[in-house]
């Protein structure tokens, strides 16, 4: 069961002493599909409720573990869509193609529409971003440390602003998702008279307006002067007034080109020191330096970290979806769990971000060990 560390958790008593409820809010971007394939196991009820909130409950009747999920349908002769709970008996939970999301699926067991006929297969997309409620009755310890673990990570709105156009990310754990680059309308000639820097700022605060939640840090940076009076145009405004902003100098680039320089910069290690971004660019760089040093305090690929594993070495671990697709999945998630078992810190990276290409482009999967592993 491979998994990322749940962001928010709270235990209930609605049900008998003997069953555990398990309220959970994913919020870190690669992470909920290893929430989920920790804590579900192949076989308990999950339930749920689609779009924005997603409540999800296990358990485990006679034993048998099945899933239940709220769902939206067409109906061919109404033509209106209507919602309906379904219980499936887990028979497969997988990642589904990104590291973002998972696929449950199964047979169905139960139905609060006659309509729908028990004993065909449905299946499930679970996505990051949407609160579930497990419950099960046995946990195993390695389901409890998950449940019981609490993440309180900052998120970044990352702005690369100049006056032609601004690209606008969101940065949570080490998932980058990019809004569409805006444009001010200055560039050429025709528009010289007409262009107003204070209109496009104001553009750019609504757009952050559609992103930006409590507690969030915005960073703003990009080349020349912009950036300073962006930042100073947003702090006057109501929503800088709630959010915590950051004027960074050093990245020369604006637009969506910005952000991704950002991401991989020095600067980005400074003010995002204790992100798990920054510790995974730290990971490599550490990789890195030891390699050109020939140390054995280090691990690069599925087969060396296997072997360090064996020993217990493993300090701090780093993959990408790549190692997910290029072997055995259920045998990486198993691994995976293992290296945590044994005290291992664990952060998964994707494609979003220069730091998961470096990743992906050195196996896969690296590691940094306690001690030397020879061999």
């Amino acid at each position: 069961m491979l998994h990322i560390p749940i962001s928010e958790s709270t235990l209930s008593s609605a049900l008998s002493p003997e069953e555990q409820i398990l309220t959970t809010y994913c919020s870190e971007t690669a992470s909920v599909q290893d929430d989920i394939l920790s804590s579900l196991g192949k076989s308990s009820i999950l339930s749920a409720t689609p779009s924005k909130s997603l409540s999800i409950t296990l358990s485990q009747p006679s034993g048998v573990p099945s899933l239940s999920m709220s769902t939206l349908s067409s109906w061919p002769d109404k033509g209106e869509r209507i919602k309906i709970r379904l219980a499936i008996e887990i028979e497969k939970i997988s990642l589904d193609d990104v590291l973002d999301r998972i696929r449950v699926g199964g047979m169905i067991t139960e139905s609060n529409n006659d309509a729908v006929p028990h004993g065909s297969h449905h299946s499930f997309i679970v996505k990051m971003n949407e609160p579930f409620n497990l419950v099960k009755k046995k946990w195993t310890t390695i389901e409890k440390k998950l449940a019981k673990k609490k993440q309180h990570g900052e998120t970044f709105v990352l702005v690369a602003i100049d006056t032609g156009d601004c690209g606008i990310g969101k940065l949570k754990g080490t998932h980058l998702h990019l809004l569409p680059n805006m444009y001010s309308g200055s560039s050429g000639k025709r528009y010289k008279s007409n262009f107003k820097i204070e209109k496009f700022f104001d553009d750019v605060t609504k757009a952050l307006s559609t992103i930006i939640q409590k507690d969030d840090v915005v960073i703003i940076f990009g080349p020349g002067e912009t950036r300073k009076k962006f930042g100073n145009f947003l702090s006057k405004t109501t929503l800088g007034q709630k959010i915590q902003i950051k004027v960074v100098e050093g990245i020369d680039s604006g637009g969506e080109d910005g952000i991704h320089i950002f991401t991989k910069s020095d600067s980005m290690k400074e003010i995002m020191s204790n992100s798990k971004l920054a510790k995974v660019s730290q990971i490599i760089d550490e990789v890195m330096i030891l390699a050109n040093k020939t140390s054995k305090k280090f691990s690069m690929g599925l087969e060396e970290t296997r072997k360090a594993n064996e020993f217990g070495a493993i300090e701090s671990l780093a993959f990408s979806e790549k190692v997910i697709q290029e072997h055995d999945e259920q045998e990486v998630i198993d691994f995976i769990n293992d290296v945590e078992s044994k005290g291992g810190e664990l952060f998964s990276v994707d494609s979003s971000t220069d730091v998961g290409l470096r990743v992906s482009g050195l196996g896969g999967i690296i590691s940094l060990l306690r001690f030397p592993v020879g061999g």
